[in-house]
């Protein structure tokens, strides 16, 4: 029963943090950009956050995850992170998974999948490929209907 008390806790944690993401992720819709938001935390604690600023920042890579990442290894002094975890809202593109490995993230949540070009499930797997050195636990589908949603819902009003 203790583990099952884990899982539930691990999953309100998980909820709890993706729910912070979404708040980013609206924000960056609101300034023009994907709604995309990024959290990190280590130890139940915030490290950084960030959210998509390629098109305000003229900035290619400025991706939710790697401003994330940018802010904590700034706040930490180390570019190295481990016994982190990284929430984002959609799944990550290559450029991102790979910074993942880089910066030894320990464990990625993440809300909507990305079928076109997501990089960790839909398309490439590239953090389950055997060359890398770090290994990265990865949960899917957290908050994801809200994710979707609020991805789905930019680009179609992009559309019109």
């Amino acid at each position: 029963m203790v583990s099952k008390l884990s899982e539930i806790d691990l999953l309100s944690e998980d909820e709890k943090w993706m729910g912070h993401a979404l708040t980013l992720a609206r924000e960056a819709e609101r300034l023009g950009e994907v709604p995309v938001g990024a959290v990190l935390v280590r130890d139940g604690q915030l490290v950084a956050e960030g959210f998509n600023q390629p098109i305000s920042q003229n900035d290619p890579t400025a991706h939710a995850e790697v401003v994330a990442l940018r802010a904590a290894a700034h706040a930490v002094s180390n570019y190295r992170l481990p016994d982190t975890t990284l929430y984002v809202t959609v799944e990550p593109c290559t450029m991102c998974a790979g910074s993942l490995v880089h910066a030894r993230i320990k464990r990625l949540v993440y809300g909507a999948s990305e079928p076109r070009a997501g990089a960790v499930a839909s398309q490439l797997q590239v953090l389950s490929q055997p060359f890398y050195n770090h290994r990265i636990e990865v949960q899917g589908g957290v908050l994801a209907d809200e994710c979707a949603e609020l991805i789905s819902g930019f680009f179609a009003r992009k559309r019109k």
